[in-house]
C-alpha cells in the first residue's frame, strides 16, 4: 500500500502539469524551453566528460600538488564542463576515495564557485534579445551527423546537440515568458526590504531544488528580468538563493554518497554559499550599484543581464576572498568535528551470550556484513572506482584472515603477534568461544563479495584495455580470497571433530595440520604488512611456496606411513587427505593474491598486497 501511494503522486502531479498545458499555452511553451534547456546541459556535460576520456579525473588527481594549483584547477574544469555539480562530485569521488587530500579539495571548491560564473555571463550574452534559433537548427544536423562515427566523434556530436538544445530552450523561455509573464509584474508587488529579498532568496533555493540546476534557474531569472516581470535586485535575491539552492543539493548527495573525508568537502560547499549568501544579501543594494557603474564603464548601464552576470562573479569573488585565507583552519576544524573512524584491530567479534546446549560454534555478531570503502560517490570515475575497489579488496583480504583463523579456532589477535605460544596452538576447540566459519562465510565474506560484485557492474563508464585488465584482475583477487574462505569452511568440520577424537596419533596430525594453515596465514599477514623491495617480497614468497609444497609431501607421507602402521584407520586418513588439499589450496590462494600485487604493472593493483590496517578509515 506504501509503494502505491509513492507511485501515485508523480502519477498525479503529471497529469496535473498536462491538464495545466491544456489551459495555458505559454506555460507550455516554458516548460518546453526548461526541459530543451536542462536536456542540452545534460548532453554538454555528457559529452565534454566523454570527449575529455578521463582527462579531467587525471589533472585532479595529479594537478593538486599546491592550493593554488587546486584553484585554478576548480575554474578550468567548472569552465570546461559548466557544471559546478559534476566538478564537486567529482572532487568529492576523489577525496572519499584518498586521492586527492582536502586541503586540495578546498581550494578546489572555491576555484569551482568562481569558475561557475563563467556560465551566467554565457547565459546573459545568450539573452539579448535576437533569437538563437536559426543558430540552432544547423546545430542539430551537425551533431547528428557526428553520432554515426567513432565515439570521440559521438562525443563530439553530443556537444554540438547539447549546445543546439539550449539555444532552443533559450528561445522557447523568453518566448513563454513573454505570453506566460505578461500579466506577471513583480516590479511593484514587493519593495527592497528585508523581508522582500529574503522572499526572493527562498524562491531562488526552491527553484533550484526543483530544476536541480542553478543554470536553469538563472536562465529564468534572465528571461523575467530582459521581459521586465523582475527588477534587478531582486534577480540578484533569486541568483544568491540559486547559489545556496545548488550547494544544499550537492551537499545532499555528497554527504549520502561519501565518507567522512568527502563529508567534511561537502560541508565546506554549503558553508562557503550560505555564508557568503548571508554577506552579499547583507550588502545587496552597495553591490547593484557597483555592478551598475561598472558595466555603465563599458557603456552597459541599461544591460540588466550583464549587471546581473557581474554581481553573480562578485558573489563568488566574495566568497573566494572570505574562505581562501581560513583554509587551513576550516580543515583542521572540519577534522576536529568530523574525525576518521578507524577500523578496530578485530573485525570478527564474538558475542557476549551463554552457548547454547549441543551446539557446536555459537552464532556470531553481526560486524561488518557489508563493504566499506564502496559508495556511490566513488562512480563518478574509473580512477576513483578503482582506489575504492582496491581498498575494499584489502578488507576482504583482512576478514579472510580473521575468518579462517575461526575455521581452525585459533584467536585472530595472533595473527600479528611477535611470537605464538604453544599452548595456543594445541588448544582444542572450545565451544563458548568458537564461531562457525559458515556462518562467518555467509555474514562477512557472502556480503562484501557481492557488494563488490554490484559496485563494478555499475560502473558505466567506457574503460580502456588497462583498465579492463584491471577490473578482471580484482575480480580474480577478489575470487581467490573468497575460495581461502571455503576452502576453511570444509576443513573446520573434521578439524573440530579430530581435535577431539579419542586417537592421539590422528589428532596430533591435526594439531600439525592447524599449525601449518596458521604458520601460512601468519606469513602472508606479515608479507602483507612488511616494507620490503619487490625483489625481497617474491623471494620471500617464494620461500612460503617451497615450504609449504614440502609440508604437503611430508604429511601425505606421513599418512601413508601411518596406514601402513595402522596408526590410522582408512576414514581417518581420507580425511586427513582432503583437508591436507583443503590447508593447500588456502595457502595457494593467498599466494595468488600475493604474486598478483607483486608482479602487477599497475600501481594501485601492486597495494591489493597490504591486506588492510589497522589505520584504515571508515565509512559511516
Amino acid at each position: 500500500m506504501r509503494k502505491f501511494k509513492v507511485l501515485l503522486l508523480p502519477v498525479v502531479i503529471l497529469v496535473l502539469l498536462a491538464v495545466s498545458f491544456w489551459f495555458s499555452g505559454g506555460w507550455l511553451q516554458l516548460c518546453a524551453g526548461l526541459a530543451l534547456f536542462l536536456f542540452g546541459m545534460q548532453c554538454l556535460e555528457e559529452g565534454l566528460k566523454q570527449l575529455a576520456g578521463g582527462k579531467l579525473e587525471q589533472v585532479l588527481a595529479r594537478g593538486t600538488s599546491t592550493r593554488f594549483k587546486s584553484f585554478l584547477i576548480g575554474i578550468g574544469g567548472t569552465m570546461l564542463l559548466q557544471s559546478t555539480t559534476l566538478v564537486s562530485l567529482l572532487t568529492i569521488a576523489f577525496i572519499s576515495t584518498g586521492l586527492i587530500q582536502l586541503g586540495s579539495g578546498i581550494a578546489i571548491l572555491l576555484g569551482v564557485n568562481l569558475g561557475a560564473s563563467a556560465g551566467i555571463w554565457l547565459l546573459a550574452a545568450a539573452g539579448q534579445n535576437f533569437s538563437l534559433s536559426p543558430l540552432a537548427l544547423p546545430l542539430l544536423v551537425f551533431g547528428v551527423l557526428a553520432g554515426f562515427n567513432g565515439p570521440k566523434s559521438k562525443a563530439a556530436g553530443r556537444i554540438v546537440l547539447g549546445i543546439a538544445f539550449i539555444f532552443l530552450g533559450i528561445d522557447q523561455i523568453k518566448g513563454g515568458f513573454s505570453e506566460f509573464g505578461s500579466n506577471l509584474d513583480l516590479t511593484q508587488q514587493f519593495d527592497s526590504t528585508l523581508l522582500g529579498q529574503l522572499a526572493f532568496v527562498a524562491a531562488g533555493i526552491a527553484l533550484t531544488a526543483v530544476l536541480q540546476s542553478s543554470h536553469a534557474t538563472l536562465m529564468l531569472v534572465l528571461a523575467a528580468l530582459s521581459g521586465g516581470q523582475i527588477e534587478l535586485w531582486q534577480a540578484m535575491a533569486i541568483a544568491i538563493g540559486g547559489n545556496i539552492g545548488s550547494s544544499v543539493t550537492t551537499a545532499l548527495v555528497g554527504w549520502l554518497s561519501g565518507n567522512r573525508s568527502g563529508q567534511r568537502l561537502v560541508l565546506v560547499h554549503a558553508l562557503f554559499n550560505i555564508v557568503t549568501g548571508i554577506v552579499t544579501l547583507a550588502l545587496l543594494m552597495p553591490l547593484m550599484w557597483l555592478s551598475q557603474q561598472t558595466m555603465a564603464l563599458f557603456g552597459a548601464a541599461d544591460n540588466t543581464l550583464l549587471q546581473l552576470a557581474l554581481f553573480q562573479t562578485l558573489f563568488n569573488l566574495i566568497g573566494v576572498i572570505m574562505f581562501w585565507p581560513l583554509q587551513s583552519k576550516i580543515e583542521r576544524g572540519l577534522c576536529y568535528i568530523l574525525p576518521n573512524v578507524v577500523e578496530p584491530e578485530i573485525l570478527i567479534t564474538d558475542v557476549d551470550v551463554p552457548p547454547e546446549p549441543q551446539v557446536k560454534p555459537k552464532k556470531l555478531q553481526v560486524a561488518s556484513n557489508h563493504a566499506r570503502y564502496l559508495n556511490d560517490a566513488a562512480l563518478a570515475s574509473a580512477d576513483t572506482a578503482a582506489s575504492a575497489v582496491v581498498q575494499e579488496l584489502q578488507h576482504l583480504g583482512r576478514l579472510s584472515l580473521e575468518v579462517i583463523c575461526h575455521a581452525v579456532y585459533l584467536p585472530t589477535e595472533q595473527l600479528n603477534a611477535h611470537t605464538v605460544d604453544d599452548k595456543i596452538l594445541n588448544t582444542l576447540p572450545d565451544d563458548s568461544k568458537s564461531l562457525d566459519a559458515k556462518e562467518l562465510y555467509q555474514t562477512h565474506i557472502k556480503g562484501v563479495y557481492s557488494d563488490l560484485l554490484g559496485f563494478m557492474s555499475r560502473l558505466n563508464i567506457e574503460l580502456d584495455e588497462e583498465q579492463q585488465k584491471f577490473w578482471m584482475t580484482c575480480h580474480m583477487v577478489a575470487l581467490q580470497l573468497v575460495d581461502a574462505v571455503k576452502n576453511a569452511k570444509h576443513l573446520q568440520k573434521n578439524l573440530y571433530r579430530y581435535l577431539r577424537d579419542d586417537s592421539i596419533f590422528a589428532r596430533n596430525l591435526y594439531l600439525d595440520l592447524r599449525r601449518h594453515v596458521f604458520w601460512v596465514l601468519r606469513q602472508a599477514s606479515e608479507l602483507s604488512r612488511t616494507d620490503l623491495t619487490d625483489e625481497q617480497s617474491l623471494q620471500a614468497l617464494a620461500k612460503i611456496n617451497s615450504e609449504t609444497e614440502h609440508f604437503v609431501k611430508e604429511f601425505r607421507h606421513r599418512i601413508f606411513s601411518a596406514i601402513r602402521l595402522q596408526s590410522l584407520n582408512n576414514m581417518q586418513a581420507s580425511s586427513l587427505m582432503n583437508d591436507l588439499n583443503y590447508s593447500d589450496r588456502i595457502a595457494q590462494s593467498f599466494s595468488n593474491v600475493l604474486q598478483i600485487s607483486l608482479t602487477a604493472d599497475n600501481e594501485l593493483l601492486r597495494s591489493v598486497r597490504h591486506l588492510g590496517s589497522e589505520n584504515m578509515p571508515l565509512l559511516n
